[in-house]
C-alpha cells in the first residue's frame, strides 16, 4: 500500500455518516497545584486553577469520527442533570448530532472526574450507575435508533459496561441494523461478548479476550474460535504496545504498533475503531483499514491525555511513515 492509496481511502471520510450507540461519559479534569497536606487527613490539598470537560466513552469515539471529517450522530443516555447538559453542549459544538439522546430522571450522567496536580493524577472520582437500562429507557433507545437508521452508513456499538448496551438492547440493535443492511462495528466488554453476533467487526482488547476465553489454545486458534462463534466478518484484538491481531476470513495477521513515542495510551482504542470503521466504509481492505487505524492510534498515543485523531494528524503520521 502506497501513500496515494492511503490518501484515496481517507479522502472519502467526509462523505460517510456513522451512528455511535453506547455509554456516554463526561470526562472532567480539575487542574491545580498541591503545596500542603490536609490537616483533616494525610492527603494533598489541591488548589484548583482550571476545570476542563471532554466527551468520554462512546462520546469520545464520536469525537474522533467528527475530527476525521465524518458526519456523526450519537445515541445513548444522559441524566437530567447539569453534567448531561454540559456533555450535550460539547457534542453540539463539535458538530455531533445528539438530538435523540435518552434522558433519565433516575440515572445520572456518567462522569469521571480527575484531580491533577503538577501534571500527576491525584485521584479519580466516578459518578455512575451501571445496572442495565430500564425497560422504558431500552425502548426509548431502540426507538431513537430506528428513527436514524436509514440516514447513516454504519453503526458503531461502544460498550463500557454501564448498562446502555445490554442483553435486551444489543440483540434488537443488531437485528435492526442487519435488516437495514448497515455494517456494525463493536467495541465490546466481556460481560456481553456472546450477545454480539453477526457483526462486521468485533474489537476486544487482549485483557478482555484472555479473560473471556482463557484456555490452552494459541491466540490464533482461540481467535478463530471466537470469530466463528460470533459469526463476525472480522475479529481485531488490540494488544497495547504489542500492536493488533487481525482475523479476516481464514487469514491471520499480526501488525505491530506504529507510535513513534508513547506518552499516553488513553483513548487509543476509541481512535482505532473510529478510523477502522471509516476506512472500511471507504473501500479499504481489512488489512488496509488496520494499517490506517493503527497509524491513527499510534499518533494519539504521542499526545498527553485523551486526544482525538484529526485529519491533519493522521495525514502527518501517514506522510512521515510513507516518505521515509
Amino acid at each position: 500500500m502506497d501513500l496515494d492509496r492511503l490518501q484515496q481511502i481517507t479522502s472519502g471520510f467526509s462523505e460517510k455518516k456513522i451512528l455511535v450507540i453506547g455509554d456516554l461519559m463526561l470526562d472532567t479534569y480539575l487542574w491545580g497545584n498541591a503545596d500542603r497536606i490536609s490537616p483533616e487527613a494525610p492527603v494533598p490539598v489541591v488548589k484548583v486553577s482550571k476545570i476542563e470537560h471532554n466527551p468520554g466513552g462512546a462520546a469520545n469515539v464520536a469525537l474522533n469520527l467528527a475530527s476525521l471529517g465524518c458526519q456523526v450522530s450519537v445515541i445513548g443516555l444522559v441524566g437530567a442533570d447539569a453534567e448531561g447538559k454540559i456533555l450535550t453542549n460539547i457534542l453540539d459544538q463539535r458538530n455531533i448530532v445528539c438530538t435523540n439522546l435518552v434522558e433519565s430522571e433516575n440515572r445520572p450522567t456518567t462522569v469521571k472526574s480527575r484531580i491533577i496536580a503538577h501534571n500527576q493524577q491525584v485521584v479519580r472520582a466516578d459518578r455512575e450507575t451501571t445496572t442495565d437500562l430500564s425497560e422504558i429507557s431500552n425502548n426509548a433507545l431502540v426507538a431513537a435508533v430506528k428513527l436514524n437508521m436509514n440516514d447513516v452508513d454504519a453503526i458503531i456499538l461502544e460498550d463500557y459496561n454501564k448498562g446502555v448496551l445490554n442483553s435486551v438492547s444489543i440483540g434488537l440493535l443488531i437485528k435492526m441494523a442487519n435488516e437495514a443492511g448497515k455494517p456494525i462495528y463493536v467495541d465490546p466488554k466481556k460481560t456481553n461478548f456472546n450477545s454480539y453476533k453477526n457483526v462486521r467487526l468485533f474489537k476486544p482488547n487482549m485483557f478482555e479476550f484472555k479473560d473471556a476465553y482463557a484456555g490452552n489454545e494459541s491466540l490464533e486458534v482461540a481467535g478463530f474460535n471466537l470469530k466463528n462463534e460470533l459469526n463476525a466478518d472480522i475479529l481485531l484484538i488490540t494488544r497495547g504496545a504489542d500492536g493488533v491481531s487481525l482475523f479476516d476470513g481464514s487469514d491471520y495477521h499480526h501488525i505491530p504498533t506504529k507510535a513513534r513515542h508513547v506518552h499516553d495510551v488513553s483513548g487509543a482504542g476509541d481512535t482505532l475503531i473510529a478510523t477502522f470503521a471509516l476506512s472500511d466504509l471507504c473501500g479499504a481492505t481489512p488489512e488496509e483499514s488496520v494499517a490506517i487505524s493503527n497509524y491513527a492510534a499510534g499518533r494519539v498515543c504521542e499526545e498527553v491525555g485523551v486526544v482525538p485523531i484529526s485529519f491533519d494528524m493522521l495525514n502527518e503520521m501517514l506522510n512521515h511513515h510513507y516518505s521515509i
